[in-house]
């Protein structure tokens, strides 16, 4: 690692810049990849994350989840400050910094940069430079059938136009691959852990669409006809191709549409809008796709439910994170409809379980010991359906105050999941119900309590969210997860994740669990439950066993009806 920020350095003068940033994301802004340069030359391997590099001196910015692992991973060569500092950052004032076109927004460049310091875009990425991911994955893009995703794409193009029309719009470009992927209803093989087809689209008022991609990836769709060869767009062509668009104007999207394809829509186009409506369109799942990820629920839940049975009655001195989350996916991969995680598992032992995205690896991963506290947060990508689902667990009586906290924590948990979607209808009310419990003992956690899920897409998306900032409605079909928490640094972690999903009945509009496993009742202080929080869990439980029951062996249905 010193060695790579040594040649970037070297390579400021021939630039003129007195420093480089260095984003997670590559020109997709993808929240995973398979080129990762931030690693390359820092070391961490967050999901979020951004370095600036200076002559003397070399920061990297993460979020409250990566606070520990960027101290482990990157902490002898870089500072490590959280993501609100680099706001109005006074720590590399009135410099000139470079960065790649294709990696960065306007919006991020104002928000982080421009206030104090002058910016220089870099074509060719010096980091690549140094080092290139090699990547090679000819996979082409497969589509989905209509009675799988339950609206054809004629109906969201419309919905799409619909938008156009209402705003006076020409055109609209879509660079986040996962709304594409939602339009035309397709999925592909580009990025770890998510069915994301690497391309970009516009759709015209008047519906015509242009999908950009490499040919051999549209193959497939185009001997299906779901896009003929007049709608594709070579991506090294889209520079000359799209001054023949016809129209005055585009809508971008301002969390994914490069300075780099934005200069090139501004070379002929007016931008009007900076917001694809596809994000909240995408966000609101039909009944078809609601009933698709109530089935890979189920699927999931089975898997977890026999790897919790398991692990709390085998030897602990035998295992070790990594043979548990091994172990955990075998179970998954039972089921024929499993594809593969829809994330890295984070299995934490102990101290392990306070790093809150933590990744255990065989060379340095612990033993698994019976006084330990266990956190366990997997998922799996289904045909069809996303899932996402964190355990708690323990081996042995813990102590007073683990049991108080994780009760806390449930409390918090059960909060969220109880809510009156009437009353509390966006993730800043609901966010504080979930924290409502911890803050009167003075703890708390700092991530987010709930991100939205795609379908059968990536396991966080937005605008949905439950955290202290967002404003966004809860509505009908949208699916969160709720995963309260706590974590004390060297000693343990505590995490309850449930997806659920947001149902209409009548006048009523409520959250229902998708996510179908016990919770640990040994961590349990029911003395700190009250009458309708013990209901709540005895009516869960009970659900659980109605779904999952029939697909356990005796032992096992033995011991999840014990928690009824």
């Amino acid at each position: 690692m010193k060695k790579r920020i040594s040649i970037l350095k070297k390579k400021f003068k021939k630039y003129g810049i007195d420093g480089y940033v260095i984003p997670k994301n590559n020109d997709y802004f993808t929240e995973y990849s398979k080129i990762n340069r931030l690693k390359i030359i820092s070391n961490f391997s967050g999901s979020a994350g951004l370095a600036v590099i200076l002559k003397n001196k070399n920061y990297l910015f993460t979020d409250g989840r990566y606070t520990i692992q960027s101290e482990i991973e990157s902490g002898k060569n870089f500072q490590i400050f959280s993501y609100e500092k680099i706001i109005n950052c006074k720590l590399f004032n009135n410099l000139k910094l470079g960065l790649d076109p294709k990696l960065f927004t306007y919006k991020q460049i104002k928000k982080y940069f421009l206030s104090q310091n002058q910016v220089k875009f870099i074509s060719n990425n010096l980091i690549d430079e140094i080092k290139i991911d090699k990547i090679s994955n000819d996979a082409p893009f497969f589509s989905l059938k209509d009675e799988i995703v339950g609206e054809n794409k004629r109906s969201k193009i419309n919905k799409i136009v619909n938008y156009l029309k209402k705003r006076k719009a020409d055109n609209l470009f879509i660079t986040a691959p996962e709304n594409v992927a939602w339009i035309l209803n397709i999925r592909g093989n580009d990025v770890p852990n998510s069915p994301i087809p690497n391309c970009r689209l516009i759709i015209n008022k008047s519906k015509k669409i242009f999908l950009i991609t490499e040919p051999k990836k549209a193959k497939i769709l185009i001997k299906k006809k779901i896009i003929n060869k007049n709608q594709l767009i070579n991506i090294n062509d889209l520079q000359k191709k799209i001054l023949l668009i016809n129209g005055k104007n585009f809508i971008i999207d301002n969390k994914s549409c490069s300075v780099f394809y934005e200069n090139i829509i501004k070379s002929k186009f007016d931008i009007i809008s900076r917001e694809d409506p596809t994000y909240l369109l995408k966000a609101m799942k039909n009944k078809t796709e609601i009933k698709n990820m109530i089935n890979s629920h189920i699927l999931d839940g089975v898997a977890l439910t026999k790897f919790i049975y398991w692990i709390k009655n085998i030897n602990k001195k035998k295992i070790t994170e990594v043979d548990a989350q091994i172990k955990l996916e075998q179970f998954r991969k039972k089921n024929r409809n499993y594809l593969y995680p829809s994330f890295d598992t984070i299995a934490g032992s102990g101290a392990n379980g306070a790093i809150v995205h933590y990744r255990a690896k065989k060379e340095n991963c612990k033993f698994i010991k019976k006084n330990d506290i266990f956190l366990c947060d997997s998922g799996g990508q289904y045909k069809y359906g996303t899932t996402d689902v964190t355990r708690t667990l323990c081996f042995s009586e813990p102590k007073q105050n683990i049991k108080n906290i994780y009760t806390k924590v449930l409390k918090g948990h059960i909060a969220v999941a109880t809510t009156n979607l009437l009353k509390d209808n966006i993730g800043k009310k609901i966010d504080k119900r979930a924290r409502k419990y911890l803050n009167k003992s003075n703890l708390d956690y700092a991530h987010g309590t709930g991100h939205g899920v795609g379908f059968f897409l990536n396991v966080h998306e937005g605008p949905q969210s439950i955290s202290k900032l967002n404003n966004i409605k809860i509505k009908e079909g949208m699916i969160l997860s709720n995963e309260p928490g706590y974590y004390k640094k060297g000693k343990f972690g505590i995490r309850i994740e449930n997806l659920v999903y947001v149902n209409k009945v009548k006048n009523k509009i409520f959250f229902e669990n998708l996510t179908l496993a016990p919770l640990e009742k040994e961590l349990i202080n029911f003395n700190l439950l009250t009458k309708l929080e013990k209901n709540y869990l005895f009516k869960y439980h009970l659900y659980v066993y109605s779904k999952i029951s029939k697909f356990l062996n005796v032992k096992e249905r033995k011991w999840l009806a014990s928690f009824i």
